[in-house]
């Protein structure tokens, strides 16, 4: 059983939640953030400062580790500048690449490392249910960010290490993530189906993620997996989902793809394009969701 485990992104969405479970298994957590602000020391919670674009790093961090959790990256929710696609791209990549270069050279514990990963790697698809064991790649740059961040997560079975990806779905939680952006304009009174309504969401409860990450933590699996709720649901059905349960009726037209272009810029593929995708893997492993619909889930959110 893995007694210690190192987070990067832990203080993120997933993280904290992570942090939280780990805790109630007594798992001690060390985490890196690029914040000195956020360093705090407590017995089974540690922070070390890090600077992956300076190659900075407390090796300190390491001391006692099992297990490397990855989940650092930035945000896709900002415009896709040019600019910004680097930073995205960046954030993912030089992290991991500082990570391997830093135990590479220390003398260390490590034996399993987890990385966060994404299922915007599959095509667009409103009929094809895809699993792990599908090739398919997507022709947009979430794929290419996807396949660059598995490709850096894969480097550690060089190290000797046994290596999982999470390829996370939408993320629902109260405060934070997609959930508050598809209930404020259904709050206001404006809310609507995006393009044709009919793109999957394969959506994931936020105490779910951090189950699976757990899970995979625990049992010392290595491989791919898809972190999705077991029931996937088309953008129009979530979106009348969400009013129904504010009790604010849906009155307004689909939005159109074009204004969500225009709006959004190359960004627009997160709302435009879905996946239909698989959990049967991991549940065939024995994980059990605590929320499988997303009735249940809207039901502890909202």
């Amino acid at each position: 059983m893995i007694k210690k485990v190192l987070i990067t992104g832990a203080t993120g969405l997933i993280g904290s939640e992570l942090v939280a479970q780990c805790h109630l298994e007594g798992i001690v957590v060390n985490y890196l953030t690029t914040s000195k602000e956020k360093i705090e020391n407590t017995e089974n919670y540690k922070g070390f400062y890090w600077n992956p674009s300076e190659g900075e790093i407390d090796e300190k961090a390491f001391n006692g580790v099992e297990a490397i959790i990855n989940l650092v990256g930035a945000t896709i929710s900002e415009r896709w500048t040019e600019k910004y696609k680097q930073v995205i791209l960046n954030s993912r990549i030089e992290s991991m690449k500082l990570i391997y270069e830093t135990l590479k050279k220390i003398d260390h514990n490590v034996v399993h490392f987890i990385s966060a990963s994404g299922i915007g790697i599959y095509p667009d698809s409103k009929t094809k249910l895809y699993t792990e064991e599908d090739d398919a790649i997507g022709d947009n740059f979430l794929a290419k960010v996807v396949v660059a961040w598995e490709a850096a997560a894969v480097k550690f079975k060089d190290l000797g290490m046994e290596v999982s990806k999470v390829r996370t779905g939408m993320v629902l939680a109260r405060n934070d993530g997609a959930l508050p952006q598809l209930v404020k304009p259904i709050k206001y009174g404006v809310g609507a189906p995006l393009g044709s309504g009919e793109q999957w969401q394969s959506w994931i409860h936020i105490e779910d993620i951090a189950g699976i990450y757990l899970f995979l933590l625990k049992n010392q699996l290595e491989g791919k997996y898809n972190a999705v709720a077991p029931n996937p649901v088309q953008n129009k059905r979530m979106t009348k989902m969400i009013a129904a349960k504010l009790n604010n009726p849906l009155w307004l037209p689909n939005i159109p793809a074009f204004v969500l272009k225009l709006v959004l810029g190359e960004m627009a593929v997160l709302v435009l394009e879905g996946q239909l995708v698989s959990s049967h893997k991991i549940e065939e492993l024995g994980y059990h969701f605590k929320y499988y619909n997303l009735e249940n889930a809207l039901q502890d959110l909202l």
